[in-house]
């Protein structure tokens, strides 16, 4: 069986142009790229629609910002996607990822569990750390994440992983390590309602579990509630995830060592650059994590197919640059827009050392300064062109270069400079012509339940319909 979906990174839909020293940028000025960064925003929408519609089965989006370059924009994929659920029934929502050491994990908690009741338990929920300094150094500073000391990096995002699960399965919880002591042993919390509910035997948490009750403060002055020396002993979060006992988490993945934390702590991995060899090298050192940690697993189901397991949604999932010769335009023309847009996008990555990873498994790391052509990507297909048939061969490449049983994939149709019509066009095209063919190579395709919420069905009178 397959899983076919859309990856979707927000690049700009300017022209792109080559510098005198032969670097790909956006054409336009920074007001155009402002009004393309709007367009964007919408497009991801109407593709997340528009997704569901033609049959795919998930939608990803990642987390990106303050981008000039062009390359990508993502700024809230939990916000845009809380839209798209609002307008569809079946497509799983995900994102590769939430960058946890750019938020607080209570806030984040909240949010992504929002996304999960609105879409009715559709949720797949990415987590990352992030990478790029101009980003984490705005948005981490505030909670001390910066990537300048990785292991500080990496630890928050351990203890943000950890405490948002506590968010999403525990009715009433504290929860004190390095980063984050909640609530504060500071709080004064002296509510008559506070206390009023929780001596309800019907609260199921006693008084003494969430509320350490102090006498009256005589220095104080103001609310009852800060008057007292009551303080807060634990906290509730509002709302918790549909999906029990919390949703799928995945984590986007390249080095070993974090492989090996999700294949652990039952985390999906997402793999997007890699040429079929480093990715199935990649795969077997999650297997093999998995297997001497008993294959952990959210659900306890116990071991999981090699690849992808879409029974237990459990496993690897892998993506590509997807790119159809249309009906009635010039192929070649048409790759060579394609090679410019991917020069685009590489080298924006390029200087943060990702050229590496484009080694296969026998090869040592490339240089970390090389330039990434094109031409590389399309020869190492990670960047996929051609017809309907080349494009399916290229992909069962992938499934089968990498011993996958049920396969995962996702497509990357928008690159900078195409239109969102042109994007559209290349959806559509791929639905009505590959789709078919991977369905047949693959044994069928997986089908999502409807499960969204019918929020088009308010009456007259005010009234709503049943959620489905």
């Amino acid at each position: 069986m397959i899983e076919i979906g859309v990856f979707h990174n927000g690049a700009s839909d300017l022209n792109v142009t080559v510098t005198e020293d032969g670097v790909a940028i956006n054409d336009g000025t920074l007001e155009e790229v402002h009004e393309s960064a709007q367009r964007i925003i919408l497009n991801q929408v109407r593709h997340g629609v528009l997704a569901e519609r033609l049959g795919f089965n998930f939608y990803l989006m990642t987390e990106h910002h303050f981008q000039p370059e062009g390359a990508e924009l993502s700024p809230n994929p939990l916000l845009t996607e809380a839209a798209i659920a609002s307008q569809t029934k079946s497509i799983r929502l995900g994102q590769m990822a939430n960058i946890l050491p750019w938020w607080h994990p209570v806030r984040i908690a909240e949010q992504a569990a929002m996304l999960d009741v609105i879409s009715g338990g559709r949720l797949d929920f990415g987590i990352g750390r992030g990478y790029q300094p101009r980003e984490a150094e705005v948005f981490g500073w505030p909670y001390g994440s910066t990537i300048q000391d990785q292991e500080r990096n990496r630890s928050y995002f351990e203890e943000a992983y950890e405490l948002i699960l506590k968010c999403w399965t525990e009715p009433s919880f504290s929860f004190h390590k390095e980063f984050y002591s909640i609530p504060p042993s500071y709080t004064r919390w002296n509510h008559k309602q506070t206390i009023a509910y929780f001596k309800s035997p019907k609260a199921g948490r006693k008084l003494e579990d969430v509320l350490r009750l102090g006498a009256p403060d005589l220095y104080s002055v103001g609310s009852p509630v800060l008057a007292g020396t009551t303080t807060l002993k634990e906290l509730s979060v509002f709302p918790q995830p549909l999906q029990k006992p919390y949703p799928q988490i995945w984590e986007p993945i390249t080095s070993e060592r974090s492989i090996r934390w999700a294949a652990r702590h039952g985390v999906n991995a997402f793999a997007i650059v890699e040429p079929t060899s480093r990715l199935k090298k990649n795969m077997e050192i999650y297997y093999e994590e998995a297997e001497r940690s008993n294959w952990p697993d959210r659900l306890n189901r116990g071991r999981f197919k090699f690849g992808w397991d879409a029974q237990k949604r459990r496993g690897f999932g892998s993506c590509r640059y997807i790119h159809l010769a249309l009906p009635g335009k010039n192929k070649d023309r048409e790759l060579e827009r394609v090679k410019k847009a991917l020069e685009l996008q590489w080298d924006y990555y390029g200087p943060f050392g990702f050229a590496a990873v484009l080694a296969e498994a026998d090869e040592p790391m490339y240089d970390l300064r090389m330039k990434v052509t094109g031409d590389l990507l399309l020869k190492k297909e990670v960047a996929i062109f051609g017809t309907p048939a080349e494009v399916c061969e290229a992909i069962m490449r992938v499934k089968e270069g990498c011993g996958y049983e049920d396969f995962f994939f996702g497509c990357w149709f928008e690159l900078g400079g195409f239109t969102n019509e042109e994007i559209e066009d290349q959806m559509y095209y791929f639905a009505e012509e590959v789709m078919p063919l991977l369905r047949r190579a693959c044994g069928g395709q997986v089908e999502n339940p409807v499960v969204g919420h019918d929020f088009n069905s308010i009456g007259p009178n005010g009234r709503t319909s049943k959620t489905r």
